[in-house]
Parts: structure tokens; sequence; C-alpha cells
């Protein structure tokens, strides 16, 4: 675990309204990625920085047990075009802490390094926190995935 600085950003691609409550966001987020691979949105992206999908969860209404907006998509240079059926949103960064985890994604490899990260004992800033799948992502078996969870800029780790 470290402490890192986030410089702003901006990402385009699909996103959904979901909450952490009866595991409603494992089922739905598991659909968005479904979509997102079946529909080809990555190919569909315009003005894409690189390939490295983002895993985005912002517009928090309170804690991480309360709703949010979850997006896959990718950093782009500019919103100036925004795809039909797509959403660009512009992040400010911050101060962030990065974790990584490897292992199967079909095994329940994301969803449990968030249940750790709950348990930790962070000062967050529910703002925008994200995982990113790059190079080391594409094996789905032996996958190494980054998270960042912004924490607030005088927090200690």
């Amino acid at each position: 675990m470290q402490k890192v600085r986030i410089e702003p950003f901006k990402l385009i691609g699909i996103g959904i309204r979901t909450t952490n409550e009866n595991n409603q966001a494992n089922k739905e987020i598991a659909e968005l990625w479904q979509r997102f691979m079946g529909e080809n949105i990555l190919g569909k992206i315009p003005n894409k920085v690189d390939n490295t999908i983002y895993s985005l969860y912002t517009e928090y209404e309170g804690d991480h047990t309360k709703p949010y907006t979850a997006m896959l998509g990718c950093k782009v240079k500019d919103l100036s075009v925004v795809p039909e059926g797509m959403i660009g949103k512009s992040f400010e960064g911050g101060t962030y802490i990065k974790t990584s985890t490897k292992g199967d994604l079909m095994k329940g490899l994301i969803v449990n390094h968030w249940a750790k990260i709950w348990e930790m004992d962070l000062d967050r800033a529910y703002t925008a926190d994200f995982d990113t799948f790059g190079e080391k992502a594409q094996n789905p078996s032996n996958a190494e995935v980054d998270f960042y969870v912004a924490i607030n800029e005088l927090a200690t780790i």
C-alpha cells in the first residue's frame, strides 16, 4: 500500500447507478462488464490515451454503503466527442492509496479486494475511486489489478 498523487484526468465509457447493498453492485457491475466487452465499447471510445480500462466509482451519496455511480471506460485526451449512449467525466485527481492484487478475475478477485479495502482504517474522501486493467490484466486467470482509493489530503497511512 502506498500513498500517491493522481493528476486530473478525463474518462469516456458507460456507467450505471448502483449500491453495495444486497450484493447489487456485484451483479450490476458484472453486467456492465459484459456490455462493455460484448458491445466493444473499448473500440468505440474516441481520443483514447491508451487501452487501459478504468473501473471507476464516483458520485457517492455517502460512504461505500450508499448509492454511487460505477463507470467502465478509458482515459481520454478530451471530452469534445462523447459517443451517443456513453458518458464523459472529468476528475480533479488528488491523494490516493494504491494497492494491488493478483489472481483469477473469474473467481471474485475484484470484489474480494474491495471487501478488504472497506475493512481498512482509511480516511477516505469518497470523491472517485478506481481500479485499472492494463497490460498486466490481459490474462484473466492471472491478472494483476491496481486499485486507487481517494483519501483526504492530510490523511496518514
